[in-house]
């Protein structure tokens, strides 16, 4: 279990204690007005309701296939981290009651790691975005997320105390390579970064949602995990958006109808035949000496976004592909296990030109 940077090494030997004391909801820290468990208990039961557990993609290789995510409307659409758990065709949704409804992607945005699902539901208790709160260094706060898979159908979602170390800019490495996320987070003095947790919650001590607890992640100076959160005012402009329907990333495009073919191939890209409806996008070959090459792209790498849209099949990709103009800059997202890499390549004023 990775530690926070704030912990001394004294206090590192009693980490596992600290870690279960947290997950089952016992207050660790000081403080002139700490909540009393009378005070705590109806927070608790009302922050409970609007958090989901999520089921989908995953299992093999280190990637887990359980999440969290958390409930924005009455009507069943729920925020959560943009990860590989969603690749698959649908993502099981586990309510705090128990009860288990599918629910489907509507719209993601890579650059925020931030996706938004709908399940068939009405009535839901959930966060009411345009009240978020907004927190600072000191502030008590508690989190809410599936981590490790404590819970699978009416038990509560782990809970965990700390407070907000610091709000800073997001430098951090997931592995290797860099975070698509880059703008402002809280960093947090409670143990946050563990399987399943992403797309979990922070909230005030009287439940008010501060932030979207972040993928696992270190920092690119220092190279310790870090405990962050994507603050509820970086992300509720995009779920408002796509809640209305005016976020719309992916485009149902005839690939016949542009003149101007662009085959994956001119980037020097080979993927895996195209023999069903929906053909991942997996890459299969790289053509040396291309500008995949020198990006190091690798076969079994999965191309998941193309300029910001989802690459839901082989043919998607193409449709997209297809849409580029000459001279713009083609952006991929792929998915390499559990890591995510961004890489950028022009589009050729010519399709002779060699890329």
């Amino acid at each position: 279990m990775r530690r926070t940077t704030v912990l001394n090494r004294q206090s590192r030997r009693f980490l596992p204690w600290v870690m279960w004391a947290w997950v089952f909801g016992v207050g660790l820290w000081g403080g002139n007005h700490p909540l009393s468990a009378a005070d705590r208990s109806p927070v608790e039961a009302e922050v409970q309701s609007k958090v989901v557990k999520l089921y989908g993609a995953g299992g093999l290789a280190g990637l887990q296939g359980y999440g969290t995510g958390f409930i924005v409307s009455p009507d069943g659409h729920i925020a959560t981290i943009w990860s590989h758990l969603l690749d698959a065709d649908a993502v099981a949704v586990v309510l705090s009651n128990g009860r288990r409804l599918m629910g489907r992607v509507v719209a993601a945005e890579p650059k925020l790691d931030l996706a938004l699902l709908k399940i068939d539901a009405t009535g839901l208790e959930h966060f009411d975005l345009t009240r978020s709160a907004a927190g600072g260094p000191g502030t008590r706060v508690f989190a809410f997320s599936n981590m490790f898979k404590v819970a699978a159908g009416d038990e509560p979602v782990s809970m965990q105390h700390g407070i907000i170390s610091a709000r800073t800019k997001l430098a951090a490495r997931r592995g290797r390579f860099a975070s698509n996320y880059s703008g402002p987070v809280y960093v947090v003095d409670a143990i946050t970064n563990n399987p399943g947790a992403a797309g979990g919650i922070l909230t005030d001590r009287r439940g008010q949602l501060l932030g979207m607890l972040g993928r696992e992640l270190r920092d690119a100076q220092s190279q310790v995990w870090v405990n962050y959160v994507v603050p509820a005012g970086e992300i509720t402009p995009t779920l408002q958006a796509m809640m209305r329907g005016e976020y719309t990333r992916e485009k149902v495009v005839d690939p016949l109808a542009n003149a101007r073919e662009i085959p994956p191939r001119t980037f020097g890209l080979i993927l895996v035949p195209d023999i069903v409806y929906r053909t991942p996008a997996y890459i299969d070959e790289i053509v040396p000496g291309s500008v995949a090459a020198t990006a190091k792209l690798q076969p079994d790498d999965l191309i998941v976004f193309l300029n910001g849209k989802v690459v839901g099949s082989v043919r998607t990709l193409q449709a997209e592909l297809n849409l580029l103009q000459p001279g713009e800059d083609a952006e991929f997202v792929i998915r390499r296990g559990s890591e995510l890499i961004t890489v950028q390549f022009p589009v050729p004023l010519s399709l002779d030109e060699k890329q």
